[in-house]
């Protein structure tokens, strides 16, 4: 596992790759929805409100052979990433992003707002592109309960709208300890105990562990796991 690197994984990751190559830049866009309003003898005022979703726009190089520059070892031909891209797209279901540094992990869910992609002049068969995404944030209806009141001052029955909510116990568990084995990665052991590899990130934040120790861990190490 690289200290840098860009992945992106579809259908709780049934799907997915790295990026061949690290972008020379990735930009991140957070913006607001506040509003500015012009008051008689104040002048203009600020309505702050809830922040837009950030926006993630980098380009790049698919290249048609291996090269110095391929941080990762699964190399797939450039029409897979396009292919796979464009199908991710066309599903209209969110995509998850991972971003991982020396000093910072980034692991969310995204939409695919736009995809740009073009053969390169200078190398046969590599393709350019450019991806911009957008923070993806799960939803859902609120269920609605209709309960009739009951009035003595009135004889007619009237129909209340009541919204159901449920509170979430606090019923947090505490990390369960897991000992390394031969071959195991923080990968390995978010699928195993998590449900899903690309929890690998909260796994090491919980352990402080350091990234340039992730391709080195010893055998029998005792780790935390997060609850699932």
């Amino acid at each position: 596992m690289s200290e840098y690197g860009i992945w992106l994984s579809y259908n709780n990751e049934k799907e997915g790759f790295q990026f061949p190559e690290n972008p020379p830049e990735i930009e991140f866009k957070d913006s607001s929805n506040n509003t500015i309003h012009n008051i008689s003898n104040i002048g203009e005022i600020n309505v702050i409100k809830d922040p837009k979703l950030t926006d993630i726009t980098f380009s790049g190089n698919f290249p048609a052979s291996n090269h110095p520059y391929v941080v990762t070892d699964k190399l797939l031909s450039p029409k897979k990433y396009k292919d796979y891209i464009n199908k991710w797209k066309a599903s209209k279901k969110p995509i998850r992003f991972i971003y991982t540094g020396s000093t910072f992990d980034i692991n969310i869910l995204v939409s695919i707002e736009e995809f740009t992609y073009k053969e390169s002049g200078g190398s046969v068969g590599d393709i350019e592109y450019t991806i911009s995404l957008k923070k993806y944030v799960s939803y859902a209806a609120q269920k609605v309960k209709i309960a009739k009141s009951s009035s003595k001052k009135s004889s007619s029955k009237k129909n209340v709208a009541i919204k159901s909510s449920k509170t979430r116990s606090n019923n947090k568990q505490q990390p369960k300890v897991y000992k390394l084995v031969k071959g195991d990665s923080l990968w390995k052991v978010a699928q195993k105990f998590l449900g899903s590899g690309s929890r690998w990130p909260e796994i090491q934040k919980l352990n402080n562990i350091p990234t340039s120790k992730l391709k080195k861990l010893p055998i029998g190490m005792s780790i935390k796991i997060p609850p699932k």
